[in-house]
């Protein structure tokens, strides 16, 4: 079964060129995002969410490409959650996946009505119909036998949620590449966690992907993630390079030098100069 996206011919006429740049990046981030952090095992039983955007195209896209290509054997099955928002185009994505030959489910649950009925006007709904879809897909990856649930989030998402958590909620937390949940059942996974947002746009428009919007929360332009997007892309424009410096920041981290007393013992910092020196007059060779 042919398990490769047909791209878009006329496209690749145009600009034959920027399709291949864009597309060695992307594989190439995906990549070292799995090596860091072993993202696909041997045995590996993938659901792939789709919500119909340009992150979860492109992330399925890469994925089949490694299932096809690279040593590690996994299988992928994609799956939408149809929330019923209105005028949402359901024959799309099952189209889209049907041609491209990969096992999918969509799951039908109205998240939707409820988001509206319990939110008053006016509030933000994306924490809310999160945790809807979230358990859904967790219920969803368990009856499809899946030990691992692949999200779309990328290195904006990654960046944006730790500076809300910074300014809003007064933790330094992110989303990290992999996580357990918390019944230890299941890995989430987030493939595209190296990957810049611009360089995935310019991917998705070339690949000519069939891109749904959503209605519910795209209509949101005040949301403090929107706000937190375009202080990030003013500092980028005033000082290049400066989100790649804070993407680093999130991977070197020095507990020793931040305030969390569960982290490193500050209250009693001379019992680990002693242990120190224990290890040191003791034959060190057994600690090798």
């Amino acid at each position: 079964m042919e398990n490769v996206v047909k791209v878009n011919e006329s496209k690749l006429k145009k600009a034959p060129n920027i399709l291949k740049k864009y597309t060695k990046r992307l594989r190439t981030d995906v990549w070292r995002a799995h090596e860091a952090y072993n993202l696909f095992e041997k045995g590996d039983k993938i659901m792939v969410c789709m919500s119909g955007g340009k992150d979860s195209y492109t992330m399925l896209d890469i994925l089949i490409h490694f299932q096809k290509y690279s040593d590690v054997d996994f299988d992928i099955v994609a799956v939408n959650l149809d929330q019923k928002q209105p005028n949402f185009p359901e024959h799309i994505l099952p189209k889209y996946l049907t041609e491209l030959g990969v096992e999918f489910k969509i799951v039908e649950q109205d998240t939707y009505s409820v988001v509206l009925d319990v939110l008053k006007e006016g509030k933000t709904t994306c924490s809310l119909c999160s945790r809807l879809r979230r358990g859904a897909l967790y219920q969803t990856a368990k009856e499809l036998g899946c030990n691992k649930i692949a999200l779309g989030h990328h290195r904006e998402d990654i960046l944006e949620t730790f500076f809300l958590n910074l300014f809003f909620a007064g933790k330094l937390e992110a989303m990290p590449p992999k996580f357990i949940t918390n019944d230890k059942e299941l890995q989430v996974i987030r493939p595209l966690s190296y990957c810049k947002e611009e360089e995935i746009i310019i991917y998705a428009k070339e690949r000519d992907f069939p891109i749904i919007p959503c209605d519910l929360c795209g209509s949101q332009p005040n949301m403090q993630r929107q706000l937190t997007k375009q202080l990030l892309n003013n500092w980028e424009t005033k000082f290049p390079n400066r989100k790649a410096i804070m993407f680093n920041a999130l991977k070197n981290i020095s507990p020793t030098h931040l305030m969390d007393t569960d982290l490193y013992n500050f209250h009693d910092l001379e019992s680990l100069f002693k242990d120190d020196k224990e290890v040191e007059g003791e034959d060190i060779e057994k600690y090798i």
